[in-house]
């Protein structure tokens, strides 16, 4: 498999061999980690603008933005993630994340944030899918489908991308949150550390989409809908001064 770590090969002698994926397990925490170069700490995932419209006021209502992004966006992304990381056709499941993307701005975001998981992807697993990849979407391709194919190229297995897509999917604004409206750091973590049970069946979920899809193509894959992230998202990119850019 093009890209693919050789866990067993590097394992110690008489250790067991790992299962699909499990070797390269460490690398799901360089890839989630918030201070991988990809790009999102400049983005707030839709946090900025509801704090300005004042449905971000607390942990509290950071808590039910967040729960309310994991189980639309974060989800579709997610499911992206892990079919690109099992190997599904990259090129088809980028048009599928543009039928899923409606926002202009969220489709313009998705690919700025490709290009930059890409540059740091390639750095870290290079591998012939992901050049070929940058070599079909100069302009960048969706970032999920990146982050799926950069998993499969450190060697992860779907359900680790997906974990990493609905990880980022409410870090991300969690952690803009705390610069937006001073937040105390330790309500935010509590607020993450509360949805994992619903991260952990979400990214399940994204797995079994993914499996599904693999038989029946890009449309088995969830197409969940978020119209206010969408609505916020072209409002907030016509603001004159912003602090994030999405």
């Amino acid at each position: 498999m093009a890209g693919t770590t050789d866990a067993a090969a590097a394992a110690p002698p008489g250790a067991p061999a790992p299962g699909p994926g499990r070797g390269a397990i460490a690398a799901l925490l360089v890839l989630a980690d918030g201070r991988f170069p990809a790009g999102g700490h400049a983005h707030s995932g839709g946090a900025e603008a509801a704090v300005k419209a004042g449905r971000i006021t607390d942990g509290r209502t950071l808590e039910e933005f967040c729960r309310g992004r994991l189980h639309t966006a974060g989800l579709t992304a997610a499911a992206l993630a892990a079919a690109a990381a099992s190997g599904l056709d990259p090129l088809a499941l980028d048009e599928a994340a543009d039928a899923r993307t409606p926002a202009t701005a969220l489709r313009a975001t998705a690919r700025r944030l490709g290009r930059q998981m890409m540059r740091a992807a390639r750095a870290a697993w290079p591998s012939e899918e992901l050049d070929a990849l940058a070599a079909a979407r100069p302009r960048g391709a969706h970032q999920p489908v990146v982050l799926g194919l950069a998993a499969r190229s450190a060697g992860l297995a779907p359900l680790d991308a997906a974990y990493a897509a609905v990880y980022e999917s409410v870090s991300g604004p969690a952690t803009a949150v705390v610069r937006l409206l001073s937040l105390d750091p330790f309500e935010a973590t509590v607020v993450l550390a509360r949805l994992a049970p619903e991260l952990d069946a979400v990214a399940e979920r994204a797995a079994g989409a993914a499996d599904r899809a693999a038989a029946e193509g890009p449309d088995a894959l969830p197409a969940c809908s978020a119209p206010l992230l969408d609505i916020a998202a072209e409002l907030h990119a016509s603001w004159p001064v912003r602090l994030f850019a999405s």
